[in-house]
Protein backbone atom coordinates (compact mmCIF):
# COMPACT_ATOMS: atom_id res chain seq x y z
CA UNK A 1 0.00 0.00 0.00
CA UNK A 2 3.03 2.26 0.30
CA UNK A 3 2.83 3.24 -3.38
CA UNK A 4 -0.79 4.39 -3.13
CA UNK A 5 -2.25 7.75 -2.07
CA UNK A 6 -3.40 7.69 1.58
CA UNK A 7 -6.75 9.44 1.64
CA UNK A 8 -6.66 12.00 4.50
CA UNK A 9 -9.07 11.41 7.37
CA UNK A 10 -10.95 14.53 8.47
CA UNK A 11 -9.97 15.34 12.08
CA UNK A 12 -13.36 16.98 12.51
CA UNK A 13 -15.97 18.85 10.49
CA UNK A 14 -14.36 20.09 7.26
CA UNK A 15 -14.66 23.87 6.97
CA UNK A 16 -13.23 26.02 4.21
CA UNK A 17 -13.57 27.89 0.95
CA UNK A 18 -12.33 26.47 -2.34
CA UNK A 19 -11.85 27.63 -5.90
CA UNK A 20 -12.15 24.95 -8.56
CA UNK A 21 -10.75 25.05 -12.10
CA UNK A 22 -12.90 25.78 -15.14
CA UNK A 23 -15.39 23.34 -16.58
CA UNK A 24 -13.80 20.84 -18.97
CA UNK A 25 -17.17 20.44 -20.70
CA UNK A 26 -17.45 24.16 -21.44
CA UNK A 27 -13.74 24.43 -22.23
CA UNK A 28 -13.60 21.72 -24.86
CA UNK A 29 -16.76 22.95 -26.56
CA UNK A 30 -15.35 26.48 -26.60
CA UNK A 31 -11.99 25.32 -27.98
CA UNK A 32 -13.64 23.45 -30.83
CA UNK A 33 -15.96 26.37 -31.65
CA UNK A 34 -12.96 28.71 -31.61
CA UNK A 35 -11.25 26.45 -34.16
CA UNK A 36 -14.37 26.08 -36.32
CA UNK A 37 -14.71 29.87 -36.42
CA UNK A 38 -11.37 30.08 -38.22
CA UNK A 39 -9.97 32.43 -35.56
CA UNK A 40 -8.89 34.64 -34.07
CA UNK A 41 -10.64 33.52 -30.91
CA UNK A 42 -9.74 32.74 -27.32
CA UNK A 43 -10.81 30.73 -24.28
CA UNK A 44 -10.05 32.07 -20.80
CA UNK A 45 -10.37 30.07 -17.60
CA UNK A 46 -9.42 26.77 -19.26
CA UNK A 47 -8.27 24.18 -16.70
CA UNK A 48 -4.74 22.82 -17.01
CA UNK A 49 -6.17 19.31 -17.16
CA UNK A 50 -5.46 16.32 -19.35
CA UNK A 51 -8.77 16.68 -21.20
CA UNK A 52 -7.91 20.27 -22.11
CA UNK A 53 -4.43 19.27 -23.26
CA UNK A 54 -5.90 16.46 -25.39
CA UNK A 55 -8.30 18.87 -27.11
CA UNK A 56 -5.50 21.35 -27.75
CA UNK A 57 -3.42 18.51 -29.17
CA UNK A 58 -6.30 17.38 -31.35
CA UNK A 59 -6.73 20.85 -32.83
CA UNK A 60 -3.01 21.14 -33.50
CA UNK A 61 -3.14 17.75 -35.25
CA UNK A 62 -5.74 19.33 -37.56
CA UNK A 63 -3.40 22.24 -38.32
CA UNK A 64 -5.14 24.74 -36.04
CA UNK A 65 -2.69 27.34 -34.65
CA UNK A 66 -3.23 27.15 -30.89
CA UNK A 67 -1.26 29.02 -28.21
CA UNK A 68 -1.58 28.23 -24.50
CA UNK A 69 -0.69 30.77 -21.84
CA UNK A 70 -1.63 29.38 -18.43
CA UNK A 71 -5.48 29.37 -18.30
CA UNK A 72 -5.86 31.29 -21.57
CA UNK A 73 -5.89 29.52 -24.93
CA UNK A 74 -5.74 31.49 -28.17
CA UNK A 75 -6.59 30.31 -31.68
CA UNK A 76 -4.99 32.39 -34.41
CA UNK A 77 -6.53 32.96 -37.83
CA UNK A 78 -6.02 30.07 -40.27
CA UNK A 79 -7.28 29.00 -43.69
CA UNK A 80 -8.70 25.54 -43.02
CA UNK A 81 -8.21 22.24 -41.25
CA UNK A 82 -5.46 19.93 -42.49
CA UNK A 83 -5.36 16.18 -42.74
CA UNK A 84 -2.48 13.79 -42.36
CA UNK A 85 -2.25 13.90 -38.57
CA UNK A 86 -3.20 11.63 -35.67
CA UNK A 87 -5.48 12.67 -32.82
CA UNK A 88 -4.78 11.20 -29.37
CA UNK A 89 -8.14 11.02 -27.60
CA UNK A 90 -6.75 9.66 -24.34
CA UNK A 91 -9.87 8.92 -22.30
CA UNK A 92 -11.60 12.20 -23.21
CA UNK A 93 -15.10 11.60 -24.53
CA UNK A 94 -15.26 15.23 -25.66
CA UNK A 95 -12.29 14.60 -27.94
CA UNK A 96 -13.29 11.22 -29.34
CA UNK A 97 -16.93 12.32 -29.98
CA UNK A 98 -16.53 16.05 -30.81
CA UNK A 99 -13.45 16.15 -33.05
CA UNK A 100 -14.32 13.54 -35.74
CA UNK A 101 -17.23 15.64 -37.14
CA UNK A 102 -14.77 18.55 -37.47
CA UNK A 103 -12.08 16.29 -38.97
CA UNK A 104 -14.50 15.49 -41.81
CA UNK A 105 -13.85 19.10 -42.92
CA UNK A 106 -10.07 18.56 -43.20
CA UNK A 107 -8.20 18.39 -46.51
CA UNK A 108 -6.94 14.86 -45.86
CA UNK A 109 -7.26 11.77 -43.64
CA UNK A 110 -7.16 12.08 -39.84
CA UNK A 111 -6.45 9.06 -37.65
CA UNK A 112 -7.89 8.75 -34.14
CA UNK A 113 -6.72 6.56 -31.26
CA UNK A 114 -6.65 6.71 -27.47
CA UNK A 115 -6.06 4.89 -24.20
CA UNK A 116 -6.85 1.15 -24.07
CA UNK A 117 -10.14 1.74 -22.23
CA UNK A 118 -11.10 4.37 -24.82
CA UNK A 119 -11.05 1.65 -27.47
CA UNK A 120 -13.92 -0.02 -25.59
CA UNK A 121 -16.13 3.07 -25.41
CA UNK A 122 -19.08 3.32 -27.82
CA UNK A 123 -18.39 5.33 -30.98
CA UNK A 124 -20.56 3.65 -33.63
CA UNK A 125 -23.43 6.14 -33.47
CA UNK A 126 -21.19 9.12 -34.32
CA UNK A 127 -19.19 7.33 -37.00
CA UNK A 128 -22.29 5.91 -38.71
CA UNK A 129 -23.87 9.37 -38.62
CA UNK A 130 -20.82 10.88 -40.31
CA UNK A 131 -21.02 8.25 -43.05
CA UNK A 132 -24.70 9.11 -43.57
CA UNK A 133 -23.76 12.78 -43.88
CA UNK A 134 -21.24 12.11 -46.63
CA UNK A 135 -17.97 11.38 -44.82
CA UNK A 136 -15.70 8.40 -45.39
CA UNK A 137 -14.83 6.67 -42.13
CA UNK A 138 -12.73 3.54 -41.67
CA UNK A 139 -13.49 1.66 -38.46
CA UNK A 140 -16.31 1.38 -35.94
CA UNK A 141 -14.42 2.29 -32.76
CA UNK A 142 -11.00 3.57 -31.80
CA UNK A 143 -8.69 3.39 -33.67
CA UNK A 144 -10.46 4.76 -36.75
CA UNK A 145 -9.73 7.16 -39.61
CA UNK A 146 -11.88 9.99 -40.95
CA UNK A 147 -10.93 10.53 -44.58
CA UNK A 148 -11.42 14.21 -45.27
CA UNK A 149 -10.21 15.57 -48.58
CA UNK A 150 -12.33 18.38 -49.93
CA UNK A 151 -12.59 20.55 -46.83
CA UNK A 152 -16.37 20.28 -47.10
CA UNK A 153 -19.17 17.89 -46.09
CA UNK A 154 -22.67 17.77 -47.60
CA UNK A 155 -24.47 17.44 -44.26
CA UNK A 156 -28.24 17.04 -44.14
CA UNK A 157 -30.38 14.87 -41.87
CA UNK A 158 -29.31 11.90 -39.78
CA UNK A 159 -31.11 9.59 -37.35
CA UNK A 160 -29.17 7.98 -34.51
CA UNK A 161 -29.59 6.33 -31.12
CA UNK A 162 -27.90 8.60 -28.56
CA UNK A 163 -29.10 6.70 -25.49
CA UNK A 164 -25.51 5.67 -24.68
CA UNK A 165 -24.18 9.25 -24.57
CA UNK A 166 -25.43 12.79 -25.12
CA UNK A 167 -21.98 13.48 -26.61
CA UNK A 168 -23.12 11.75 -29.81
CA UNK A 169 -25.58 14.61 -30.38
CA UNK A 170 -23.33 17.41 -29.15
CA UNK A 171 -20.40 16.27 -31.26
CA UNK A 172 -22.43 16.49 -34.45
CA UNK A 173 -24.14 19.77 -33.56
CA UNK A 174 -20.88 21.60 -32.87
CA UNK A 175 -19.69 21.20 -36.48
CA UNK A 176 -23.10 21.22 -38.16
CA UNK A 177 -23.11 24.88 -39.20
CA UNK A 178 -19.98 24.28 -41.28
CA UNK A 179 -21.67 21.60 -43.42
CA UNK A 180 -23.02 22.66 -46.82
CA UNK A 181 -26.66 21.93 -45.97
CA UNK A 182 -26.34 22.38 -42.24
CA UNK A 183 -27.48 19.51 -40.06
CA UNK A 184 -30.58 17.92 -38.61
CA UNK A 185 -30.08 15.29 -35.89
CA UNK A 186 -32.96 13.08 -34.82
CA UNK A 187 -32.64 10.78 -31.83
CA UNK A 188 -34.49 7.46 -31.98
CA UNK A 189 -34.28 5.17 -28.97
CA UNK A 190 -34.43 5.24 -25.17
CA UNK A 191 -34.16 8.68 -23.55
CA UNK A 192 -30.93 10.59 -24.11
CA UNK A 193 -28.93 10.86 -20.85
CA UNK A 194 -27.35 14.09 -19.62
CA UNK A 195 -29.75 16.33 -21.52
CA UNK A 196 -28.22 19.43 -19.84
CA UNK A 197 -25.00 18.77 -21.76
CA UNK A 198 -26.94 19.06 -25.04
CA UNK A 199 -28.56 22.23 -23.71
CA UNK A 200 -25.05 23.53 -23.00
CA UNK A 201 -24.02 22.79 -26.59
CA UNK A 202 -27.09 24.51 -28.03
CA UNK A 203 -26.61 27.56 -25.80
CA UNK A 204 -22.95 27.92 -26.79
CA UNK A 205 -23.75 27.52 -30.48
CA UNK A 206 -26.32 30.31 -30.24
CA UNK A 207 -23.79 32.47 -28.41
CA UNK A 208 -21.48 31.89 -31.39
CA UNK A 209 -24.15 33.15 -33.78
CA UNK A 210 -25.35 29.75 -34.99
CA UNK A 211 -29.06 29.26 -35.64
CA UNK A 212 -30.29 26.16 -33.77
CA UNK A 213 -33.90 24.94 -33.64
CA UNK A 214 -34.58 22.48 -30.82
CA UNK A 215 -38.33 23.07 -30.49
CA UNK A 216 -39.19 19.52 -31.54
CA UNK A 217 -38.47 16.78 -29.00
CA UNK A 218 -35.37 14.70 -29.75
CA UNK A 219 -34.63 16.78 -32.86
CA UNK A 220 -32.01 19.47 -33.38
CA UNK A 221 -31.65 21.55 -36.54
CA UNK A 222 -28.51 23.60 -37.19
CA UNK A 223 -28.61 26.09 -40.07
CA UNK A 224 -25.53 26.37 -42.27
CA UNK A 225 -23.43 29.47 -41.73
CA UNK A 226 -20.44 31.03 -40.05
CA UNK A 227 -19.39 30.46 -36.47
CA UNK A 228 -18.55 33.81 -34.90
CA UNK A 229 -15.05 34.45 -33.61
CA UNK A 230 -15.26 35.43 -29.96
CA UNK A 231 -13.60 35.30 -26.56
CA UNK A 232 -15.03 32.55 -24.36
CA UNK A 233 -14.99 32.73 -20.54
CA UNK A 234 -15.20 29.38 -18.74
CA UNK A 235 -17.11 29.02 -15.48
CA UNK A 236 -15.99 26.69 -12.64
CA UNK A 237 -16.47 22.95 -13.10
CA UNK A 238 -19.49 22.19 -10.92
CA UNK A 239 -19.10 18.40 -11.05
CA UNK A 240 -15.61 18.83 -9.61
CA UNK A 241 -16.99 21.32 -7.10
CA UNK A 242 -19.49 18.67 -5.98
CA UNK A 243 -16.65 16.60 -4.52
CA UNK A 244 -15.69 19.41 -2.14
CA UNK A 245 -19.29 20.09 -1.15
CA UNK A 246 -19.67 16.38 -0.40
CA UNK A 247 -16.82 16.75 2.12
CA UNK A 248 -19.03 19.10 4.12
CA UNK A 249 -21.94 16.68 3.90
CA UNK A 250 -20.15 13.60 5.23
CA UNK A 251 -18.22 15.37 8.02
CA UNK A 252 -20.89 17.77 9.27
CA UNK A 253 -18.79 20.66 8.06
CA UNK A 254 -19.23 23.77 5.95
CA UNK A 255 -17.65 24.31 2.53
CA UNK A 256 -18.05 27.25 0.17
CA UNK A 257 -17.24 27.03 -3.55
CA UNK A 258 -16.21 30.43 -4.89
CA UNK A 259 -17.49 31.71 -8.22
CA UNK A 260 -20.56 29.48 -8.43
CA UNK A 261 -22.51 30.85 -11.42
CA UNK A 262 -25.97 32.32 -10.90
CA UNK A 263 -27.22 30.28 -13.86
CA UNK A 264 -25.55 27.33 -15.56
CA UNK A 265 -26.30 24.55 -18.02
CA UNK A 266 -23.81 22.28 -16.24
CA UNK A 267 -25.45 19.12 -14.85
CA UNK A 268 -23.29 19.51 -11.75
CA UNK A 269 -25.80 22.02 -10.37
CA UNK A 270 -27.95 19.04 -9.36
CA UNK A 271 -25.59 18.28 -6.47
CA UNK A 272 -27.25 21.09 -4.53
CA UNK A 273 -30.67 19.43 -4.60
CA UNK A 274 -29.15 16.01 -3.84
CA UNK A 275 -27.29 17.25 -0.77
CA UNK A 276 -30.31 19.22 0.44
CA UNK A 277 -32.36 16.02 0.28
CA UNK A 278 -29.65 14.28 2.29
CA UNK A 279 -30.19 16.79 5.10
CA UNK A 280 -27.63 19.46 4.26
CA UNK A 281 -28.24 23.20 4.31
CA UNK A 282 -27.54 24.88 0.96
CA UNK A 283 -27.07 28.63 0.72
CA UNK A 284 -25.85 31.01 -1.97
CA UNK A 285 -24.17 34.26 -1.03
CA UNK A 286 -21.68 36.90 -2.09
CA UNK A 287 -18.73 34.57 -1.44
CA UNK A 288 -20.10 31.62 -3.37
CA UNK A 289 -22.21 28.49 -2.84
CA UNK A 290 -22.13 27.04 0.67
CA UNK A 291 -23.15 23.59 1.89
CA UNK A 292 -23.40 22.74 5.61
CA UNK A 293 -23.65 19.10 6.57
CA UNK A 294 -25.78 17.92 9.49
CA UNK A 295 -23.90 18.36 12.78
CA UNK A 296 -24.87 14.82 13.74
CA UNK A 297 -23.69 12.48 10.98
CA UNK A 298 -26.48 10.06 11.89
CA UNK A 299 -28.82 12.70 10.44
CA UNK A 300 -27.26 12.34 6.98
CA UNK A 301 -30.24 10.83 5.19
CA UNK A 302 -30.34 8.15 2.54
CA UNK A 303 -31.36 9.18 -0.96
CA UNK A 304 -33.63 8.10 -3.77
CA UNK A 305 -32.45 10.11 -6.78
CA UNK A 306 -32.69 9.93 -10.56
CA UNK A 307 -29.37 11.15 -11.96
CA UNK A 308 -30.08 10.58 -15.64
CA UNK A 309 -29.43 14.24 -16.39
CA UNK A 310 -26.36 14.42 -14.12
CA UNK A 311 -24.90 10.93 -14.26
CA UNK A 312 -21.33 12.19 -13.84
CA UNK A 313 -22.28 12.89 -10.20
CA UNK A 314 -22.96 9.20 -9.54
CA UNK A 315 -19.59 8.32 -7.91
CA UNK A 316 -19.79 11.39 -5.66
CA UNK A 317 -23.39 10.69 -4.65
CA UNK A 318 -22.63 6.99 -4.11
CA UNK A 319 -19.79 7.91 -1.74
CA UNK A 320 -22.15 10.14 0.25
CA UNK A 321 -24.81 7.41 0.25
CA UNK A 322 -22.34 4.85 1.60
CA UNK A 323 -21.82 7.11 4.63
CA UNK A 324 -25.50 7.98 5.15
CA UNK A 325 -27.70 6.66 7.95
CA UNK A 326 -30.41 5.26 5.68
CA UNK A 327 -30.66 3.23 2.48
CA UNK A 328 -30.18 4.90 -0.90
CA UNK A 329 -31.10 4.24 -4.49
CA UNK A 330 -29.53 5.91 -7.53
CA UNK A 331 -31.57 5.53 -10.72
CA UNK A 332 -31.37 6.42 -14.41
CA UNK A 333 -27.62 5.86 -14.82
CA UNK A 334 -27.31 2.50 -16.57
CA UNK A 335 -25.42 4.19 -19.40
CA UNK A 336 -22.41 4.96 -17.17
CA UNK A 337 -21.33 1.37 -17.64
CA UNK A 338 -19.78 2.78 -20.83
CA UNK A 339 -17.93 5.71 -19.23
CA UNK A 340 -14.21 5.85 -18.40
CA UNK A 341 -14.83 2.52 -16.69
CA UNK A 342 -18.00 0.57 -15.91
CA UNK A 343 -18.76 2.92 -13.05
CA UNK A 344 -21.61 0.87 -11.59
CA UNK A 345 -19.55 -2.31 -11.35
CA UNK A 346 -16.56 -0.32 -10.07
CA UNK A 347 -18.56 1.40 -7.31
CA UNK A 348 -20.09 -1.86 -6.15
CA UNK A 349 -16.69 -3.57 -6.10
CA UNK A 350 -14.97 -0.79 -4.12
CA UNK A 351 -17.77 -0.10 -1.67
CA UNK A 352 -18.31 -3.81 -1.06
CA UNK A 353 -14.60 -4.25 -0.38
CA UNK A 354 -15.02 -1.77 2.49
CA UNK A 355 -17.97 -3.74 3.88
CA UNK A 356 -20.78 -1.74 2.30
CA UNK A 357 -24.05 -3.36 1.24
CA UNK A 358 -24.07 -2.17 -2.38
CA UNK A 359 -25.65 -3.85 -5.41
CA UNK A 360 -26.21 -2.99 -9.04
CA UNK A 361 -29.70 -2.61 -10.47
CA UNK A 362 -30.65 -2.46 -14.12
CA UNK A 363 -30.27 1.32 -14.17
CA UNK A 364 -28.24 2.19 -11.09
CA UNK A 365 -27.30 1.25 -7.54
CA UNK A 366 -28.82 0.36 -4.19
CA UNK A 367 -26.73 1.12 -1.09
CA UNK A 368 -27.70 0.23 2.47
CA UNK A 369 -26.00 1.35 5.70
CA UNK A 370 -23.23 -0.93 6.94
CA UNK A 371 -20.03 -0.46 8.96
CA UNK A 372 -17.13 0.43 6.67
CA UNK A 373 -13.53 -0.58 7.24
CA UNK A 374 -10.52 -0.25 4.95
CA UNK A 375 -8.68 -3.45 4.10
CA UNK A 376 -4.92 -3.40 4.67
CA UNK A 377 -4.38 -5.74 1.72
CA UNK A 378 -6.40 -3.83 -0.89
CA UNK A 379 -6.51 -0.21 -2.10
CA UNK A 380 -9.54 1.69 -3.35
CA UNK A 381 -9.23 1.11 -7.08
CA UNK A 382 -9.76 4.08 -9.38
CA UNK A 383 -9.82 2.12 -12.65
CA UNK A 384 -8.01 5.06 -14.31
CA UNK A 385 -11.24 7.03 -13.71
CA UNK A 386 -11.03 10.48 -12.13
CA UNK A 387 -14.53 10.29 -10.62
CA UNK A 388 -13.78 6.93 -8.99
CA UNK A 389 -10.58 8.36 -7.49
CA UNK A 390 -12.38 11.35 -5.94
CA UNK A 391 -15.13 9.07 -4.60
CA UNK A 392 -12.41 7.20 -2.71
CA UNK A 393 -11.18 10.48 -1.26
CA UNK A 394 -14.68 11.31 0.04
CA UNK A 395 -15.06 7.92 1.73
CA UNK A 396 -11.54 8.25 3.15
CA UNK A 397 -12.56 11.37 5.08
CA UNK A 398 -14.57 9.14 7.42
CA UNK A 399 -13.03 5.66 6.99
CA UNK A 400 -9.41 5.50 8.19
CA UNK A 401 -6.86 3.64 6.10
CA UNK A 402 -8.33 4.15 2.61
CA UNK A 403 -5.60 4.23 -0.05
CA UNK A 404 -6.40 5.21 -3.66
CA UNK A 405 -4.33 3.32 -6.22
CA UNK A 406 -4.36 5.99 -8.98
CA UNK A 407 -4.99 9.45 -7.61
CA UNK A 408 -3.11 10.83 -10.64
CA UNK A 409 -6.19 9.98 -12.75
CA UNK A 410 -7.86 13.09 -11.26
CA UNK A 411 -5.64 15.20 -13.53
CA UNK A 412 -8.07 14.33 -16.32
CA UNK A 413 -10.23 17.26 -15.25
CA UNK A 414 -8.70 18.74 -12.07
CA UNK A 415 -5.05 19.80 -11.77
CA UNK A 416 -3.45 18.87 -8.41
CA UNK A 417 -6.49 17.36 -6.75
CA UNK A 418 -4.41 15.95 -3.86
CA UNK A 419 -3.07 19.43 -3.08
CA UNK A 420 -6.50 21.03 -3.27
CA UNK A 421 -7.99 18.32 -1.04
CA UNK A 422 -5.24 18.66 1.55
CA UNK A 423 -5.62 22.44 1.42
CA UNK A 424 -9.32 22.17 2.24
CA UNK A 425 -8.62 19.96 5.23
CA UNK A 426 -6.00 22.45 6.46
CA UNK A 427 -8.28 25.45 5.92
CA UNK A 428 -9.05 27.42 9.10
CA UNK A 429 -12.65 27.26 10.30
CA UNK A 430 -15.03 30.00 9.30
Amino acid sequence: MQDYWPAPVAPGPVRGRVTVPGSKSVTNRALLLAALSGGPASVSGAPASRDTALMVGALRALGVPVRVDDARVEVDRFAGMRGGGTVDCGLAGTVMRFVPPAAALADGPVRFDGDPRARERPMGAVLDALRALGATVEGTALPFTVRGGTGRLPGGEVVLDASASSQFVSGLLLSGARYDKGLTVRHSGPPVPSQPHIDMTVSMLRTAGVEVDDAEADTWRVAPGRITQRDWAVEPDLSNAAVFLAAAAVTGGEVTVAGWPARSTQPGTEILDVLARAGCAVETGATGMTVRGPADRSALAGLDVDLRDASELTPTVAAVAALAAGPSRIRGVGHIRGHETDRLAALVAELTALGADAVETADGLEIRPAPLRARPDRPWRAYADHRMATAGAIVGLVVPGVHVDDIASTAKTMPDFPGRWAGLLRAPGK
